[in-house]
């Protein structure tokens, strides 16, 4: 189990291999070298900030806190949306015309292709610097430098890693799904007196879930993983720690937290698919194209 509370986290300056201004609080990171690896993290990205069509060999959620996100024809995050990105499916690009801030949950997804940690990222960006230059979200390599002379930036640091050409699985959905959690009814959590939820959704045969969980004043409840929750609003405790606005927990497979709320507590509830039956084998994905 691990616990932060988001609104102590520093934010520090990020992603330098897209264009603009964006900064970020890392909150909770996974396992590095596992196919079940995750990093949750809350961005904030000024009106400058671009990131041009791509895709990833991994799935992302992203929940709108403030501003919009225009993500051109996969259409418009507004606050309380929560966007599911799957592994494979191509997207953006990525502007906004101010301030937004979003947090984001990204995770290896149903194929098992796994996800790079953000140390992994960091050092491979500042390694690939010495050799070619991001340019609006595109890695260009030097002249005489072996290899493909523009490639997006993260499959460009994602081959860095790894020494392969990146492999992206079949995509299980042509496009990322949005969900307008304020468009959907509170119903009554069977089994869990006092407390209402929104399932917004269930992706993929590994059972990758999205839901809000609102939780009346003087409510326990008792949840298990392996998730993520984090508190959108409301006051009160999780386990032994303080549960406001941002607090965030990561639930392993086995483990549970109690939840209480002092005044109403609204939270967003991301459950990580089971990977238990796949093996980290490069067999599991599909050349790129």
């Amino acid at each position: 189990m691990k616990i932060v509370q988001g609104d102590q986290v520093e934010w520090v300056r990020g992603l330098e291999h897209r264009g603009g201004t964006f900064h970020f609080r890392h909150l909770i990171d996974g396992e590095p070298g596992t196919i079940g690896n995750f990093s949750l993290s809350m961005g904030r990205n000024d009106k400058d900030f671009v990131s041009p069509r791509h895709r990833h060999n991994f799935d992302q959620f992203r929940f709108q806190i403030e501003g919009d996100l225009n993500f051109a024809r996969e259409g418009k995050m507004t606050p309380g949306m929560v966007g599911y990105f799957p592994e494979g499916s191509s997207y953006g690009p990525q502007t906004s015309d101010a301030t937004a801030m979003t947090l984001v949950l990204q995770f290896g997804g149903a194929s098992g292709g796994g996800y790079l940690s953000r140390q992994e990222t960091k050092q491979a960006t500042n390694e690939l610097k010495v050799l070619g230059t991001f340019d609006d979200g595109v890695y260009r390599r030097n002249e005489g430098v072996p290899g493909k002379r523009n490639l997006d930036g993260f499959q460009a640091i994602w081959e860095h890693v790894n020494k392969r050409p990146l492999h992206f699985p079949k995509a299980r959905y042509p496009q990322p799904i949005m969900m307008d959690a304020g468009h959907y009814d509170w119903v009554a959590s069977a089994g869990n007196p006092g407390v209402e939820e929104k399932l917004l959704g269930v992706f993929t045969e590994r059972r990758t879930e999205a839901r809000m969980v609102r939780l009346n004043p003087g409510i326990t409840l008792r949840a298990g993983g392996r998730a993520i929750y984090v508190a959108c609003s409301g006051s009160g405790r999780v386990e032994q720690e303080p549960l406001r606005q941002y607090t965030a927990v990561f639930l392993e497979h086995g483990e549970a937290a109690a939840f209480t709320a002092e005044t109403t507590a609204e939270l967003l509830h991301l459950g990580l698919p089971d990977l238990r039956g796949l093996a980290a084998q490069p067999s599991h994905a599909v050349a790129a194209e």
